[in-house]
């Protein structure tokens, strides 16, 4: 069967990209933020990896709210702990497109569940005003905009937090509550929380109730990756528990408004 001129032309194109990137990788060799095989910004073995497969996960929170139910692309393990590593607290925004690619994936899945009703908007966690200066980037808004989306600035901390890392459950808990509110009075609005790092889901719990007290209502959860159980179980004095579960608690935004499937501004 012979290909379409199109096909043809997209094929072409592509192998046309990796001669590119081919010579590129030749005059100024990068490391994969996966892997670190010197190839591509990310190569194409940790690119599969990467690659999107959205699913439903919950985390408790205390009584009397109901679960937090939350769309996730990837599980933050391995390829997608490193690479999401390097492009937060490395630099390497290089690596951004596939991580951009996988929340978008899990926006959608939670747009499409969200129902009808008021327009969604899309509600990111604002980052400190140390963690933009050290990053020179916001990383949840940076995937976003990668994707052509932007989310609406509702939010604003009420006070300062520290880093989550190494905490267990209930300290991550107890330094979430009350750390967000609302910037203005949220009445008949209707918002999608979004997120890199699904852990404890305290810091969604914390974005629901800052939006709901403001006269919101949560129409669903979107994260880049979560942290399965199992891991959130080890110690909070576990390396590996530090290592595996380490999220900053500060991310940022920007404005605007999302109606499913996207309506970028």
């Amino acid at each position: 069967m012979t290909a379409s001129p199109a096909l043809r032309l997209a094929g072409a194109a592509q192998a046309a990209r990796e001669a590119v990137l081919d010579g590129l990788a030749v005059l100024a060799p990068v490391a994969c933020a996966g892997c670190g095989t010197v190839d591509r910004a990310v190569c194409a073995v940790c690119l599969g990896v990467l690659a999107p497969v959205p699913r439903t996960v919950t985390r408790p929170v205390p009584s009397p709210e109901a679960p937090i139910v939350v769309h996730a692309s990837l599980e933050y393990a391995g390829v997608v702990a490193t690479t999401l590593a390097a492009f937060k607290d490395g630099g390497r925004t290089d690596a951004v497109r596939p991580l951009a690619l996988a929340l978008r994936a899990a926006v959608v899945a939670a747009l499409t569940d969200a129902g009808p009703g008021a327009p969604v908007e899309l509600c990111t966690v604002p980052s400190t005003r140390r963690a933009l200066r050290e990053r020179g980037y916001a990383p949840v808004e940076l995937l976003l905009a990668r994707s052509g989306i932007r989310s609406a600035r509702v939010l604003r901390l009420a006070r300062d937090r520290v880093d989550q890392a190494g905490l267990d459950h209930a300290a991550r808990r107890a330094n979430a509550a009350g750390g967000l509110v609302a910037a203005r009075r949220l009445d008949g609005r209707r918002f999608l929380l979004v997120d890199d790092i699904l852990t404890t889901g305290s810091t969604l719990a914390e974005s629901a109730r800052a939006v709901r007290s403001a006269g919101g209502s949560v129409a669903g959860c979107a994260v880049l990756a979560e942290t399965p159980l199992r891991r959130i179980r080890l110690s909070a004095n576990s390396l590996e528990a530090a290592r595996d579960n380490g999220v900053q608690a500060d991310y940022g935004g920007r404005t605007g408004v999302v109606d499913p499937p996207f309506r970028t501004g």
